[in-house]
């Protein structure tokens, strides 16, 4: 797999965990727990994605 591709693919799964976020965000019976462990992920993904483009 090349680095762009690679950076694509770590980009999709960053919106798609977007998405997910507000969408729990927005639910009131979901566990917080589950939202900051996603938004751990999130950053986790964009600190990668930065490496990797810099």
């Amino acid at each position: 797999m090349s680095v762009t591709s690679h950076v694509e693919e770590l980009r999709r799964k960053h919106q798609s965990l977007t998405v997910a976020v507000e969408a729990a965000e927005r639910n009131p019976g979901r566990d917080s727990l589950d939202i900051t462990k996603m938004k751990r992920e999130k950053m986790r993904l964009k600190e990668e994605i930065s490496r990797l483009t810099h």
